[in-house]
């Protein structure tokens, strides 16, 4: 049988998974010395560990070319359509928030306000729950610079310290979600592989049970 695949971002991310998959008792020694090799074999091949951009991670997992994924939770917000989202991993913790300047209302009077975001999808969806007709701008860089330049009234983004938005005049308005890494699957593969994925899926529970005892000692 082919060995499960999962599919995570390169960086933080991923250091973080070989961590978790080394506490499940899973041999990562072929994952060490990757050089440029973007599939790497876990337990002597018995997974593998795809690296991929965010949003792609997504794409693998729908169309099942990886079992499994972790992923962002804000990357599923803005793009999934259809796959299982089974398990919250507690890392890369963040917040989706609305921000603006800090002597601002951003919700004073009756024109229609321009955000900016890296999260047009989060964003539209937001602003909808309230019945507010807002222009949304994508914008790929510092977010922050949108009010500066007077392009936008607010912006949505992903804080985590609130540092830079301190920095350049502005504070948090509003949570929209909180977020994390969040472990999804592909729902033929939950189906066809499932006793597979379970078991795994039950030694990551486990794996994070113990790192969260270990913290608290």
């Amino acid at each position: 049988m082919k060995p499960l695949r999962i599919a995570v971002a390169k960086g933080r991310l991923e250091e973080k998974t070989l961590v978790l998959l080394e506490k499940m008792g899973l041999d990562c020694t072929g994952a060490k010395d990757k050089g440029r090799k973007l599939i790497l074999p876990i337990d002597k091949g018995r997974l593998e560990l795809v690296l991929a951009k965010a949003p792609d991670i997504v794409t693998y997992v729908e169309h099942g070319v990886c079992d499994m994924g972790i992923v962002g939770k804000d990357t599923i917000m803005e793009t999934a359509q259809s796959l299982y989202e089974v398990m919250d991993l507690g890392v890369g913790c963040c917040r989706m928030m609305l921000a603006a300047y800090k002597d601002r209302d951003f919700y004073h009077g009756f024109g229609i306000k321009t955000v900016a975001t890296k999260y047009p999808n989060i964003a539209r969806a937001f602003f909808e729950s309230k019945d507010m007709d807002v222009s949304i701008v994508k914008i790929e860089g510092s977010v922050e610079l949108a009010p500066l330049l007077g392009l936008a009234d607010g912006i949505v983004d992903i804080v985590e310290t609130g540092s830079t938005l301190r920095a350049n005049g502005l504070e948090e308005k509003e949570l929209i979600a909180h977020l994390s890494a969040r472990l999804v699957v592909n729902i033929a593969s939950m189906k066809m592989r499932k006793e597979e994925i379970d078991k795994l899926i039950s030694r990551l529970r486990l794996a994070l049970a113990d790192d969260k005892e270990g913290e608290k000692k």
